[in-house]
């Protein structure tokens, strides 16, 4: 008799992550064959992943050696976050945005990706309705499903940037159910790249306050916005819960700490669900992440490469064919709407990653309605691999 398997093993594939495994595959049977590694046109070039191509800043990795060799426990922590760290990022809060943040609001997690579910599960109940718009980054849909919750989607297109409005959640509001419990809204946002701006954040959020609807900013992009900086949500709503990471802006990928700023209401719950979840965050990202606040120097250069990758594919993907783009304001993507060029944009990255090396994401892993015809690039590599990916790209589409 078949033993049964739960509804959260259906969750869907992250698409990205199948994209860097044909990447990597891509790169394992180049350097097996000597005519295509001694061949720099045959190198793959990473513009499918979502993450900087720079390590972690100098003063953090000498953070940890510091902690290694000092010989200091590197146990459990308290499970909200060791103070130190909790203290420098109410620290950030009140240098970078001028809000005051009490260090006991926040609460360290296991990266950004940690936060989502201990955010959802202290906020909502099981069936309970949560909003975003399309194009979205998938784990929020596919976390919400796996727990329970109920992801409501709204399409949003190039009219609002790709982000929600007052206007669609009046629409969702006005159907049979009535507002929604929760509202994610993210900005910069990936994969578009655009912002919600301050009218706009102040708006969305006085909305929900009225509705009581609770209100889930991800903020995971903050530092990285070329034409104006972001505004965080704290400005405008005492109840909205904010997610950020070290992983985008602090280059710490794979050092998995990211956090929550919570309202007073929701530290508790937050506490146990991390004391039964997860015990505590990684120690010893911990304690060098707190030197990240030392180190923005190098992760200002970090930026301005960023920047002049930005300006580089907007000028020259156009000449590829590539000229229905997202305004790309911060984070480091650009989505292309490739319509004219293609229907399936899962074969169309398949191709260009065959026949050309260079790897992006296509749309469907953003919005499973229209993603067919748009695909995303990262511009988190070097300036060099973006020139020569335009190249490549330029090369191909004449062909």
């Amino acid at each position: 008799m078949p033993l049964k398997t739960g509804r959260a093993a259906s969750v869907p594939a992250f698409i990205v992550m199948d994209i860097i495994k044909a990447a990597n595959a891509r790169d394992s049977a180049r350097a097996a064959d000597r005519a295509m590694a001694a061949d720099p046109a045959t190198r793959t070039i990473h513009m499918e992943v979502g993450q900087p191509s720079t390590g972690a800043p100098r003063g953090v990795v000498e953070a940890a050696k510091r902690a290694l060799d000092s010989g200091a426990a590197l146990g459990y922590t308290e499970a909200l976050g060791i103070p130190p760290l909790r203290a420098a990022l109410a620290a950030h809060y009140r240098d970078t945005y001028k809000v005051e943040v009490p260090p006991d609001r926040i609460a360290i997690t296991v990266g950004a990706s940690g936060a989502f579910p201990l955010a959802f599960l202290a906020a909502f109940d099981p069936g309970d309705r949560i909003a975003l718009a399309t194009p979205f980054y998938p784990p929020y849909v596919n976390i919400l499903q796996a727990l329970g919750f109920r992801p409501v989607l709204m399409e949003a297109g190039a009219d609002s940037r790709f982000q929600p409005t007052i206007a669609m959640l009046e629409a969702l509001a006005a159907g049979p159910e009535g507002p929604p419990d929760g509202l994610i809204i993210a900005s910069p946002c990936n994969p578009a790249g655009t912002m919600l701006h301050a009218d706009e954040l102040a708006g969305l959020a006085a909305w929900c306050e009225r509705r009581g609807v609770r209100l889930i900013a991800d903020e995971i992009y903050h530092g990285l916005a070329y034409e104006q900086p972001a505004e965080t949500i704290l400005r405008y709503s005492r109840t909205a819960i904010v997610v950020n990471s070290f992983s985008k802006y602090f280059s710490m990928t794979g050092w998995r700490l990211g956090w929550l700023v919570l309202p007073e209401d929701l530290v508790r719950p937050v506490e146990c669900l991390t004391q039964n979840l997860f015990i505590s965050p990684p120690t010893i990202s911990q304690q060098a992440a707190v030197a990240a606040f030392d180190c923005h120097e190098e992760l200002q250069a970090n930026i301005r490469r960023y920047a002049e990758n930005r300006a580089l594919l907007l000028a020259e993907l156009p000449q590829a064919g590539f000229d229905r783009l997202a305004p790309a304001e911060g984070a480091f993507y650009i989505y292309a709407d490739v319509g004219h060029l293609t229907n399936d944009s899962m074969e169309f990255c398949r191709r260009m990653l065959s026949e050309i090396g260079v790897a992006a994401t296509p749309g469907l892993d953003f919005d499973r309605g229209r993603g067919s015809r748009f695909l995303r690039f990262s511009f988190a590599g070097s300036t060099a691999d973006m020139a020569e990916a335009a190249r490549r790209l330029k090369g191909w589409r004449a062909r």
